[in-house]
């Protein structure tokens, strides 16, 4: 009997994490940027020229991230979300929701949802009232006419729970993805008849491609690893969610695949097809990075924008007060985060007063937040507080006090100068300087030359040691009250007080209010290298 045999390839194309920037362009001071989801949409328009069969998968965090994303969903809320239009305009073949899709609440997601010319698949996030998938089905099924049939199934990180405010995902469940993987696949394999499965799952990889060691702690937020060895059936898996860019590496035969951030690259993932008595084969699957730089924007998605980013500009350039005092600019991260400084104490001054409470902790997000000038505008406001978070005061013991101090300790090693460098722990995979926080209220040292997890060697609050066993009221971001961050000793602690109101917005308010704020420093930490240093 002859054998019957065709070939055919198919390309999967994968953004995530575009955090709602679309245009080249830095929100902080103006200058152009060499990424954004326009620039994205020309990589993607080169790839349809040469035909073929071509899906696009957007694996989520699309709704969130930037100032224009803020804006239209908490400002101005009259017009139709330009991120969703640009998306729906390039055309998406379907969508994950990402744990920053919830950060907005349910509302305006299903809104958003509902708005998309596209599906949103996720098959771990589920109703509590009907046990069923959240947003419909789960995955999408294509057919050609050769018969050749590809699903995709989407899957979110479970970890949402731990970060996101309760009134936001209430009625909602989010299983674990693995498990739901294993219930999916052969379904879609079986049922569905599919000769390819693709996962788009965003999460990452909590260890490393090729050894398996664990790249950080296994909290259960990055379970790629998980299911490229415990889910068989998956041919690729598209990830997301830590902001890497991964290609080219297959895990226990699984091509895996993760785009960056904010538009900085197109996943490819090309699949090459074989059909030998009737029955599909993948012979060949390669992963590639399409990088965004020296590409221009799509002008069409640039001109579909332009409304919603020049309403933007208008509101970020609003002035709403001025700084005298102490200089509140941040010229140098580093030293910032190893000694108080005018901004850091001004932060939690703010959280404190707006809570009714002694000590507060908070944290600078990245190394592009720069402070204040003399001069405040809502710019300076957004850029400093990217995420929308609210504030809890938990009571908590001084012995959890100074876990977390250790915690944020660990941020810190010497390097082989005995020279003070910021730990890999905080840096690989991703960027974690949201993880590293600074308090007021109280008074302490930290020793980066000791063990870790005996580096606080002063910790006091208003002269006084600290005791380890009394209970005390401290005020902190809703991520950080979950435990996010590695910070265990917080979950589960009794909350005291809730001031569900973005971040974002109570500062603004509280300088509204004064017009004028005086900048101090009372040097309550800093970090030290020896025990020399110590008084």
């Amino acid at each position: 009997m002859q054998e019957q045999m065709s070939e055919m390839k198919i390309i999967i194309l994968e953004t995530s994490d575009i955090h709602g920037y679309i245009v080249p362009y830095s929100y902080e001071d103006g200058r152009s940027v060499d990424h954004g989801l326009s620039i994205i949409s020309t990589l993607i328009a080169e790839q349809r020229k040469d035909g073929g069969e071509i899906l696009l998968i957007d694996n989520g965090d699309c709704l969130q991230g930037s100032p224009l994303a803020y804006h239209q969903a908490k400002v101005d809320r009259s017009h139709p979300n330009v991120v969703i239009e640009c998306m729906n305009a390039i055309r998406y073949d379907a969508a994950v929701p990402g744990n920053h899709e919830f950060n907005f609440g349910r509302n305006y997601l299903e809104e958003e949802v509902a708005a998309s010319n596209f599906p949103w698949l996720s098959a771990n996030v589920i109703s509590e009232t009907t046990g069923e998938p959240l947003f419909g089905t789960p995955y999408r099924i294509w057919e050609w006419e050769n018969g050749l049939r590809l699903a995709v199934l989407g899957l979110t990180t479970s970890y949402v729970p731990n970060w996101e405010q309760e009134d936001h995902i209430r009625g909602i469940k989010f299983i674990d993805p693995v498990d739901a993987a294993k219930r999916w696949i052969p379904y879609l394999r079986d049922q569905e008849r599919a000769d390819i499965v693709i996962v788009s799952y965003h999460g990452g990889l909590e260890r490393d491609l090729l050894t398996g060691e664990a790249t950080e702690t296994l909290t259960g937020e990055n379970q790629g690893y998980a299911l490229c060895h415990e889910v068989p059936g998956i041919d690729v898996l598209l990830t997301g969610h830590q902001h890497r860019g991964i290609a080219g590496e297959t895990v226990n035969g699984v091509c895996v695949v993760q785009p960056g951030s904010e538009g900085s690259y197109l996943g490819k993932v090309t699949l090459h097809m074989k059909r030998i008595n009737d029955q599909w084969l993948v012979v060949d699957k390669q992963s590639e990075l399409l990088s965004s730089k020296n590409t221009k924007s799509d002008q069409p998605i640039l001109e579909l924008a332009e409304p919603a980013e020049n309403a933007v500009a208008e509101w970020l350039n609003q002035s709403i007060g001025s700084v005298v005092g102490e200089d509140m600019r941040i010229s140098n991260p580093l030293q910032t985060r190893l000694t108080d400084h005018p901004f850091m104490e001004w932060i939690n001054t703010v959280q404190m007063a707006l809570s009714g409470v002694m000590i507060s902790c908070a944290a600078i997000f990245d190394n592009h937040s720069p402070g204040f000038g003399r001069n405040i505008t809502m710019r300076d406001i957004i850029i400093n507080y990217k995420y929308p978070n609210t504030l809890t005061v938990l009571r908590v013991s001084g012995q959890d006090i100074k876990d977390a101090l250790e915690r944020s300790a660990q941020y810190f090693q010497l390097n082989d100068l005995g020279e003070i460098e910021v730990s890999e722990d905080f840096l690989l995979p991703k960027p974690q300087h949201f993880n590293y926080d600074m308090w007021e209220g109280i008074e302490y040292i930290m020793d980066v030359s000791r063990v870790r997890g005996d580096r606080i060697v002063r910790l006091e609050c208003e002269g006084n040691p600290i005791l380890l066993c009394r209970e005390y009221d401290v005020v902190m971001n809703n991520y950080r009250a979950s435990g996010g961050g590695e910070y265990p000793m917080f979950k589960g602690k009794k909350v005291i007080k809730e001031i569900r109101v973005d971040m974002v917005e109570l500062l603004a308010d509280y300088i509204r209010c004064r017009g004028v704020i005086t900048a101090t420093l009372n040097n309550n930490w800093r970090v030290i290298t020896s025990s020399n240093e110590l008084e």
